[in-house]
């Protein structure tokens, strides 16, 4: 997770150092008269509790009994679920005032509510968790807390969905199963995140290499221009840049903070928040082409002396100080996402390269090889073979760019098709 750059957890509490504030917080709600004791077993009395399935929305009639674990005859009402069970031989097991013997365990729910109010307390921000853990897990996990304290609250539910393969959800018997570990063995961190954040956390996100591959080249395309960028403005840094920015450009750099807030906002609109940053990536790309067409005026125009020419046209500071602007725009907005990389964007994209060779199944020299055939078809006009080339290396995942300092590769950026 941490190649991921997923912040670690604060605490990683074990149920097994809490059955004290277990025990506690199920006594305060038999105190309170939601739970009752049956041979050394005790219950969650849903009957007496009438905020019972407010999270999920779901009707009582709308449980089937029996369906998950077969029905204990005893309880009061079929619906009623477990706080604390006697203990089986062979199961973990702690003393407790409720057993026909001295020993028992949790439920299988009562150990969140116990946790996170004792680490959280009994009013927090976010709880998180896949979306089938609405009900019957956090349905009763809220139960239990307002239960036993009425004040309890969870300001926000995050439900995440689910991970499909191809569409189909993810299973080992159907031996569509993946780990992180075999993603980023041929896709760079980072472009899994990417992936990850180009799909709304609530709505199921379809794993595809096409659209890992997609992410791939759509990150190395963000990080080369990046770099690009960095690359331009290093080269200025001793002129003396004024604060004054276009009023186009600088429409486009609040517009853009403005839709982030925006859409972060808004449940975590992550995927709204990428397509719009691709507004700045292109206005840089567009001030670095404008800022070399420019340096290569000023160098035809020094060789003859045209001072009156340079008098009238932008200076590159012009174009520089845009940059540094969009530049830390887009930047500031990655690190928030997570998206920058750990190491100098340099080095991520020469991993992003490598990984993508990996994925072709060729070596460095290989795919230079492959160049140089292209490059001497298409000095013999043999235009049929060159272009079989460009193709076939399109189809393992690089593309080729002919620019007038020769022929350049990157990871390719396939078309998506209704998936993301």
């Amino acid at each position: 997770m941490s190649e991921l750059q997923c912040l670690p957890p604060t605490r990683e509490p074990r149920v097994t150092e809490h059955i004290e504030q277990i025990i506690d917080l199920i006594t305060k709600i038999m105190d309170n008269g939601k739970a009752y004791t049956i041979e050394g077993d005790v219950y969650f009395s849903v009957d007496n509790f009438p905020d019972y399935l407010s999270l999920s929305g779901r009707k009582v009639d709308h449980n089937l009994p029996g369906k998950r674990v077969t029905v204990d005859t005893r309880k009061r009402n079929p619906a009623d679920f477990a706080l604390w069970k006697s203990a089986k031989e062979g199961e973990p097991s702690w003393e407790s005032p409720w057993g026909l013997g001295p020993l028992g365990r949790p439920g299988w729910h009562i150990e969140c509510s116990a946790m996170s109010a004792h680490y959280l307390g009994k009013v927090f921000d976010i709880h998180g968790g896949g979306k089938d853990l609405i009900f019957p897990h956090h349905e009763n996990e809220l139960a239990q807390s307002q239960a036993a304290y009425p004040e309890s609250e969870v300001k926000c539910w995050m439900h995440n969905g689910f991970v499909n393969k191809d569409g189909q959800k993810m299973a080992k018997a159907d031996k569509n199963f993946f780990t992180i570990r075999d993603i980023i063995s041929l896709y760079h961190p980072m472009a899994l995140r990417l992936f990850l954040m180009r799909t709304h956390y609530r709505s199921d996100v379809n794993h595809s290499d096409t659209a890992l591959q997609f992410a791939s080249g759509r990150l190395y395309y963000i990080y080369q221009t990046q770099h690009e960028g960095e690359q331009s403005i290093s080269l200025y840094r001793e002129c003396k840049l004024e604060n004054y920015i276009p009023a186009d450009d600088q429409k486009l750099i609040d517009e853009n903070h403005s839709k982030f807030l925006e859409k972060m906002s808004d449940d975590l609109h992550t995927t709204a928040v990428l397509d719009h940053l691709l507004v700045p990536l292109r206005a840089i790309n567009n001030n670095l082409s404008d800022l070399k067409k420019l340096q290569q005026r000023l160098d035809h125009q020094k060789k003859k002396q045209s001072l009156r020419q340079k008098q009238q046209q932008k200076k590159p500071e012009d174009y520089v100080q845009t940059l540094v602007a969009l530049q830390n725009e887009v930047k500031e907005k990655l690190s928030i996402l997570g998206l920058m990389p750990s190491s100098s964007l340099a080095e991520a994209l020469r991993q992003l390269k490598e990984k993508a060779l990996k994925r072709a199944g060729m070596t460095a020299e290989q795919l230079h090889q492959l160049i140089e055939q292209r490059i001497l078809a298409r000095k013999n006009k043999d235009f049929a073979e060159s272009d079989r080339i460009r193709t076939d290396l399109s189809a393992l995942g690089i593309a080729l760019m002919d620019e007038p300092t020769g022929t350049l590769w990157k990871p390719s950026e396939p078309e998506l098709t209704g998936e993301s």
